[in-house]
């Protein structure tokens, strides 16, 4: 149990480093996407050489048009959340991103048949005020002064920023109702088969939406680049899977919360990004009210509509 909890812990460490790696590649967001899916569905794939994991491809086939829908709904997430990285905080894009399991709770009655409880009611309406004090529509602004660290009027970059991660949590929130329909697929065949789609799905549009003058990488920029797609993918998502069938449901849903937390945490420390105190309320909000959801619906239904969050599969961006 102690190695599972350090493996799991270990990954959400990793994934709440993400957007510091997206900071400095200079990459257009769909590039970096498509080398981090590239890179990391290799990486995975000789996990499951070098574990002697065989895919089953009659568990795949029972499941394919899923595993193609979700596979696309990460590529998208994955530009989508990394162009929220390029124009607000990380704190605001993390939180934002998070927004996620407030659109399956408001949409599963709709689409997974499941009764909204007054908890899952509550959490939905503590993430809306979260995100209104977030967007300064509450007047919290970006510290005191109304403007981020990097400069951008709340209006301007930073609203974009924000709108970029509510769109990256859309498309997350799709990939959980998605991932509630599989039938067959084990979770690291389901994992490498949805990166390995989500880099299909985003070569055309890099094909096609690549400038002539392109940018030259730097050898800081490419490093970068690997180790999203070894570590933060490949790496990680090992670690993830690893550990989270040998913990508990409600262990492993307040253990996830260390990757937001980490996020911000590095962003204060490294980019010096700080948070108005509106901003810390809405992101409490948000976070507490998701986790005390999940960790409602665990301890009444251990088994049954489970909610998992995972990276890829998700889970992390």
């Amino acid at each position: 149990m102690k190695s599972a909890r350090l493996k799991y812990i270990s990954a959400m460490l990793i994934f709440g480093s993400v957007g510091l790696f997206v900071r400095y590649i200079p990459l257009p967001s769909a590039q970096i996407a498509l080398g981090r899916g590239i890179i990391g569905c290799l990486v995975l794939l000789m996990t499951m050489i070098l574990l002697r994991k065989k895919m089953s491809w009659e568990r795949i086939r029972a499941d394919m048009w899923i595993l193609i829908f979700s596979g696309i709904a990460i590529g998208v997430n994955w530009i989508f959340l990394f162009q929220s990285y390029r124009y607000t905080t990380i704190a605001n894009a993390t939180i934002c991103y998070y927004f996620a399991p407030v659109i399956v709770i408001f949409l599963s009655p709709f689409i997974l048949k499941e009764k909204l409880t007054l908890v899952k009611a509550g959490c939905i309406l503590a993430a809306v005020a979260g995100i209104w004090l977030i967007t300064g529509f509450g007047g919290a602004g970006n510290g005191q002064t109304g403007q981020s660290q990097a400069g951008y009027t709340l209006w301007g970059d930073d609203l974009i920023g924000i709108m970029y991660g509510l769109g990256a949590a859309a498309f997350y929130a799709t990939v959980i109702i998605l991932n509630k329909f599989f039938r067959k697929v084990t979770d690291l065949e389901r994992t490498v088969i949805q990166v390995g789609f989500a880099a299909l799905s985003l070569l055309p549009y890099v094909l096609l939406t690549m400038p002539e003058n392109t940018e030259t990488i730097t050898i800081t920029g490419v490093i970068l680049l690997l180790a999203m797609g070894i570590f933060h993918t490949g790496f990680a998502y090992y670690l993830y899977f690893s550990g989270l069938h040998a913990l508990k449901g409600q262990t492993a849903a307040l253990l996830s919360y260390i990757d937001p937390l980490t996020a911000i945490l590095l962003s204060a420390l490294i980019l010096s990004e700080r948070m108005g105190w509106l901003q810390i309320l809405g992101g409490i909000l948000i976070l507490g009210g998701t986790m005390l959801n999940e960790v409602k619906g665990l301890s009444s239904n251990k088994e049954k509509h489970k909610y998992k969050v995972t990276k890829t599969s998700p889970h992390h961006e």
